[in-house]
């Protein structure tokens, strides 16, 4: 349990790099939640500072969630401290487990405030490791209403949405046999809703015409 315990902090920690703030402060000296929608994430990076250390600030998000499924899980030998009634192994759960501690120190990050980004990013690092189909077509989608509508917010919630509705089409109407179905669709839906909640604000400004529009031809959004 001890060790359990270590991996979940480390996560946390790892996840909770402020990837923006570090990338935000160095650049420019300023703090980047002091600006645009305050967000400390690549979307308000990519509106303030350009859509080059927006890209950069969202990979380096999403690398946190890859390091804690494929490195700090690694950390685990042993049962686990408890009954392990997923059909997955025990080393596919201590991932994540790893993967959600990471997400909420992006989320609530306790190098700035408990205030920090919304999890998308770091969210596909970790999905992209646990169901690499499904997430490569959520990048897809994300890709493509992004490109076409030009509001990151929309590309973000439909994406993570695609990652269940993919999960459910793939086992059920294409009859793939996906390992820990099961477990591992409420474990998305979870994951996917969470993301959805740190989006709620830009629901509401999508909504009512206030939520800005990224540009790939400047460093400002119209």
């Amino acid at each position: 349990m001890f060790l359990l315990a270590i991996i979940i902090i480390l996560s946390y920690l790892v996840g909770s790099i402020p990837n923006s703030i570090i990338i935000s402060k160095i650049v420019k000296g300023i703090d980047i939640r002091d600006h645009g929608s305050g967000n400390a994430g690549g979307t308000n990076v990519m509106r303030i500072l350009g859509w080059k250390l927006g890209i950069l600030t969202i990979l380096l998000d999403a690398l946190k969630g890859v390091i804690v499924v494929v490195l700090v899980a690694r950390l685990y030998s042993g049962g686990m401290p408890f009954q392990n009634l997923t059909p997955f192994d025990d080393f596919t759960l201590v991932q994540i487990i790893a993967g959600i501690s990471a997400v909420v120190g992006h989320i609530w990050t306790i190098f700035a405030g408990f205030k920090g980004g919304k999890g998308i990013a770091t969210a596909l690092g970790m999905l992209l490791i646990i169901v690499t189909i499904d997430m490569l077509v959520a990048v897809a989608v994300f890709a493509i209403v992004v490109t076409v509508s030009r509001y990151v917010s929309l590309g973000s919630i439909l994406a993570a949405m695609a990652v269940p509705l993919t999960l459910i089409i793939r086992e059920n109407i294409f009859h793939v046999n996906i390992v820990g179905y099961g477990t591992l669709l409420p474990f998305v839906i979870f994951v996917s809703l969470l993301v959805i909640y740190t989006h709620r604000k830009n629901v509401i400004r999508l909504l009512n015409g206030s939520e800005s529009k990224v540009s790939f031809n400047k460093n400002k959004t119209k």
